[in-house]
């Protein structure tokens, strides 16, 4: 039976308001009067995590939108549908969400939802013996996608972690029930991050190795995703210890040199280092036909690089376009995948003094992106006794690996936290806008429509 004929409870999540603190006695009462088919089973339950609109398709795209790996053409900032997309393109002071309707804030918290669902109504079956493995299966997948979507907006609506402060910095709601009617608060950003950690670490527990279906998640999956997560605590102990432990059971990487270059979509959907497969919301600002990459990073690739052909195809205007998304088309990947988990374990060892390790993943990676001449690799290892030196070259190279998959705004603040001083600066119709290190505008204003409904504490603007 197809899914969404299935489960009518669709339409109740899917008007489930803007955010989960508003009131909702009229919609409610409305709800009472409708014949909803509420899931109960566990195939309901596993049919409500097959939705890939609104599991895998959901991703916020604000942070790719603000950040600086591509820039828009005066005409194509005039174009624009949404002025929303223009004040987070100019790091100006509102999200609107009457002028947007869809944002990453209202996907991830409706994410959280089905999630948040899908946990309550397990408690209510008796799995028997034979339905054990769906059963942790499906709770499984339910922890780690509510991990998943708090820790996607966590990047974008709060300050990059850190841990002497971490216990007063603003965090999320962190809404655990499907009761939309209780009023909360913003956590700190402590509990915040201890809540997503908490939810993989149940994840990993529960799920199977590698699941039916890379549209599902897994343990490989969250041991990945846990892995970015202490990246981006700057804990680089545990984000290697994870990285290592997905690199355990999935390692995999493509050769580069297999794939047609010439190919508007050269990467296949669902190849083999995908893990999870996951993308960004499809928004103008960072569309294919309308982003264009940074002419530096562009430039910053090496001409046997493979990747300066297999990601960007040049514009009719002179500039390069992206075409190297894992998702094989326009959308933009933001799963889990092994070449990111490679350079988390790679950044780590450096970090931990694991020079020559660290090094080995990052030419183990290379060696698969780079020309070969009648069969053999024109690559040269990369060799440093410095850790300075080592780590500059993962982080390069990170950049350049991991373009469009919306990981550029979480690294720039975490390591604008290491001191690296990566400021922001656009110009549009002649007029310069900047966002210096550090800057408060790098955590992205709540939407008004939110805060007015919720009375939430907003973000400094």
């Amino acid at each position: 039976m197809n899914i969404f004929k299935k489960l009518n409870i669709i339409s109740l999540l899917i008007l489930v308001p803007l955010f989960l603190n508003m009131g909702c006695e009229k919609f409610l009462d409305e709800k009472s009067n409708q014949k909803l088919a509420v899931p109960k089973t566990l195939e309901d339950f596993q049919a409500l995590l097959d939705n890939t609109l609104n599991i895998n398709q959901s991703g916020p795209s604000e942070g790719e939108i603000s950040s600086d790996d591509y820039y828009l053409s005066d005409a194509d900032w005039d174009n624009l549908g949404y002025g929303t997309d223009k004040n987070i393109y100019n790091w100006g002071d509102k999200i609107i969400l009457s002028d947007k309707p869809e944002c990453g804030w209202t996907s991830g918290y409706r994410t959280i939802y089905y999630c948040n669902t899908i946990l309550e109504g397990l408690k209510k079956i008796d799995p028997g013996t034979g339905q054990s493995q769906q059963f942790n299966d499906v709770k499984g997948q339910a922890f780690y996608n509510r991990a998943n979507a708090f820790f996607d907006m966590a990047i974008v609506w709060c300050k990059a972690y850190d841990e002497q402060s971490s216990s007063t910095d603003l965090g999320l709601p962190l809404h655990l029930t499907s009761d939309f009617n209780v009023k909360l608060k913003r956590a700190n950003l402590k509990q915040t991050y201890q809540q997503i950690v908490d939810d993989l670490k149940i994840a990993i527990g529960l799920l199977p190795n590698n699941p039916i279906s890379k549209w599902r998640s897994s343990r490989a999956a969250s041991y990945g995703l846990l892995a970015r997560v202490y990246l981006s605590m700057r804990d680089y102990e545990n984000a290697y210890l994870n990285a290592d432990s997905c690199l355990q059971i999935h390692k995999t990487l493509m050769d580069y040199s297999t794939l047609n270059s010439t190919s508007n979509t050269p990467i296949a959907l669902n190849n083999v280092e995908v893990i999870f497969n996951r993308n960004m919301q499809s928004t103008d600002p960072i569309s294919v036909l309308t982003a264009k990459i940074s002419d530096d990073l562009y430039k910053s690739y090496a001409d046997d690089d493979l990747r300066k052909i297999i990601f960007y195809r040049l514009r009719p205007d002179g500039a390069f376009r992206f075409k190297g998304s894992y998702r094989q088309g326009s959308s933009l990947f933001s799963g889990v995948s092994t070449n990111e988990v490679y350079l988390i374990r790679a950044e780590c060892l450096a970090r931990n003094g694991r020079i020559e390790e660290g090094m080995a993943d990052l030419n183990y990676l290379l060696v698969n992106r780079w020309k070969k001449q009648n069969g053999r690799t024109t690559f040269i290892d990369l060799k440093t006794d410095s850790q300075a030196e080592a780590l500059n070259s993962i982080l390069e190279h990170r950049r350049k690996e991991l373009v469009m998959r919306g990981l550029r705004w979480m690294d720039i603040k975490r390591l604008n936290k290491e001191g690296a001083n990566i400021s922001l600066k656009r110009t549009i119709n002649g007029q310069t806008y900047r966002l210096p290190a550090n800057d408060h505008r790098f955590v992205l204003p709540i939407p008004e429509d939110v805060i007015r409904l919720s009375g939430m504490q907003q973000n400094p603007l």
